[in-house]
C-alpha cells in the first residue's frame, strides 16, 4: 500500500512543481495568465511578484513531500511518513483554500488537491 501512496504523493509533488514553474517562471507568458484567469498581460505584469512568491509555496511543499518519500524508504520512516503526512495535508487544504478564492476554482481546485488527497489517505492505512 505505501508503494501504490507514494506514487499519488509524486505525482502530486510533480504537479506541484508543475504550478511552482507557471507561477514562478512562466507567469507572464500570455497561455499561462490566461490560464489563471487574468484578462491581459498588464495585469500578468502587475501580479508577476505576487505570483513568483506564491509559486515557491508550491515549490517548498513538493519538496517537502519529496524529502518525506526519500526518509519513508529510506530511513528514519517515522520522519518521512510524517512529512509525506504534512506536505499532502497541506497541499490538500492549500486546494480547499483556492475553493473560497473566488467563482470558477473548483476544477483547479480539484486538480491541485485530488492526487495529495488520495495519497494521504493511502499513507494512513499503509
Amino acid at each position: 500500500m505505501a508503494v501504490i501512496a507514494s506514487v499519488f504523493i509524486a505525482l502530486a509533488a510533480v504537479l506541484h512543481v508543475y504550478i511552482f514553474l507557471m507561477e514562478s517562471a512562466w507567469w507572464t507568458r500570455p497561455k499561462i495568465w490566461q490560464r489563471f484567469g487574468l484578462a491581459n498581460q498588464a495585469e500578468a505584469e502587475t501580479t508577476r511578484v505576487l505570483a513568483y512568491n506564491q509559486g515557491f509555496y508550491n515549490l517548498f511543499l513538493a519538496v517537502g513531500a519529496v524529502i518525506g518519500l526519500f526518509l519513508y524508504f529510506g530511513g528514519p520512516e517515522q520522519a518521512g511518513a510524517a512529512l509525506i503526512l504534512f506536505s499532502s495535508a497541506s497541499m490538500f487544504v492549500a486546494a480547499i483554500v483556492l475553493t473560497t478564492s473566488g467563482p470558477g476554482k473548483v476544477r483547479s481546485a480539484l486538480t491541485q488537491g485530488t492526487l495529495p488527497l488520495i495519497g494521504f489517505i493511502l499513507f494512513l492505512s499503509a
